[in-house]
């Protein structure tokens, strides 16, 4: 297990995601009640105001006066390139305590939590106001900008696809249309793992000409991808590798719009999750427009940047014979798209029983709320955090297919609580060789 995550921490960096936990549940509005018969986290009595005015006063009050202790004010803590200390403050008056919480929860899913901040923290060199200031803005971002879980995951891919057969609604139809050719022209997709584990998405870069697709389906498809790419995260792998495949490349593709949502993107709202980008063969042009691009990086990100202008070179990272031959390696693979099957959903009518694992997950969140409470006041945690962390990620899986709709991966059979990040058809060398050699749903 790599420093910094669960199960790796120093004794400082304990105590640091202690304070994290602290402030978390703060936020959330969460408070222990040592008499209470289930020893279950409860709202706290400045949170449970009836008066929503007088809450979201109270809560900015609280963390104005932190800043003041601290000796700074949000708006003038560092690491703010992307404006999240006033998302910060936006979420903190428009939000409330368990919008913020359930946002946090639906982050979690399969995730350690405790791995969850330590992303935050570790993106902030272990700076808790930073981090917390970081990661209540990502939450206001995923539940009230993006809708990434209440959206974006949960209609799909073939949500997408009934858009594009809309008759009546041409905008919504031109959305559709534009996010499924995407998937379907595999302007993006994932496959493989380089020599450290991680999946690698690739993104063909002579197949995006600006203004073809809205930025609205771009940000989507490119929150989409993200997204799907944490679903095939496994403890330790817990980063991913980008391989921009710049065969071909002019500037008719280039676009910095996209380019620019990428990296605010990963920098602000998905901290921790880029092992390295890889830059395959760019051509002399793009040495410029690689200069503008870097003035725009976090200098760790820009640390993370390869640049590979052969074959050999990129081996350098990923296996040869791992390599698709398009790219001039050794692997007969070929990306084809499997198109959403009809009804492939159908389960998600089954309100009963996804309220029912639901409801389960609640009880499990409160459990560990209280749980971690009494070992930030420090209580023995034991082993009681731990098999809870382990249960949450039992649930999400049984929940999932009531809450996510199901992508291409799963029709592959490389997305399920059972997978192990085998990308490799094991006959057909394609997309649709590997689901008809019988990966169906790939949910367990």
């Amino acid at each position: 297990m790599p420093p910094g995550r669960p199960g790796n921490l120093t004794a400082d960096q304990t105590e640091k995601l202690k304070e994290m936990w602290a402030a978390t549940l703060d936020v959330f509005g969460v408070a222990h009640e040592p008499g209470a018969a289930n020893g279950t986290a409860t709202p706290s009595s400045d949170t449970a105001s009836t008066d929503p005015k007088q809450k979201k006063k109270k809560r900015l009050s609280l963390f104005k006066k932190k800043d003041k202790d601290a000796g700074s004010d949000a708006s003038s803590t560092d690491n703010d390139k992307h404006g999240q200390n006033k998302e910060f403050q936006q979420a903190l008056a428009s939000q409330t305590p368990e919008e913020l919480r359930e946002a946090f929860w639906s982050m979690a899913k399969h995730d350690h939590p405790d791995a969850l901040l330590l992303r935050f923290l570790r993106a902030r060199k272990w700076d808790v106001h930073a981090a917390l200031i970081m990661m209540v803005s990502t939450m206001h971002w995923r539940s009230a900008e993006m809708h990434v879980d209440d959206d974006i995951m949960l209609h799909g891919e073939e949500q997408a696809f009934k858009e594009s057969k809309s008759p009546s609604n041409p905008a919504q139809k031109k959305e559709g249309e534009d996010f499924l050719a995407q998937l379907r022209l595999g302007k993006s997709f994932l496959h493989g793992t380089d020599k450290d584990g991680r999946p690698c998405c690739y993104v063909r870069v002579r197949l995006h000409k600006q203004g073809e697709q809205s930025e609205k389906s771009l940000e989507r498809f490119t929150v989409y991808q993200i997204e799907t790419t944490r679903m095939l995260l496994r403890p330790p792998v817990d980063t991913a590798t980008i391989v921009f495949d710049m065969t071909d490349f002019s500037m008719a593709n280039m676009d910095y719009t996209p380019v620019k949502f990428m990296i605010k993107c990963f920098e602000a709202n998905y901290p921790e999750s880029l092992g390295s980008v890889l830059v395959y063969k760019s051509p002399w042009i793009f040495q410029g427009i690689w200069k503008i691009i870097k003035g725009w990086l976090d200098p760790v990100v820009a640390s993370k940047v390869h640049f590979a202008s052969n074959v050999d070179e990129l081996q350098q990272w990923i296996p040869k014979s791992r390599i698709m031959r398009e790219l001039g390696g050794e692997e007969d693979y070929n990306y084809s798209y499997i198109e959403p099957r009809e009804g492939e959903n159908e389960i998600m009518a089954d309100t009963a029983t996804r309220d029912k694992i639901v409801a389960e997950r609640k009880e499990l969140v409160s459990s560990y709320e209280s749980e971690t409470l009494a070992w930030v006041h420090g209580e023995d945690a034991g082993e009681g955090r731990s098999r809870l962390a382990q249960r949450l990620a039992e649930n999400y899986w049984r929940v999932d297919p009531y809450v996510r709709a199901r992508s291409l991966y799963d029709r592959m059979g490389m997305l399920g609580a059972g997978s192990k990040l085998d990308f490799y058809p094991k006959a057909g060398g394609s997309a649709g060789g590997a689901a008809a050699a019988g990966h169906d749903d790939g949910v367990d």
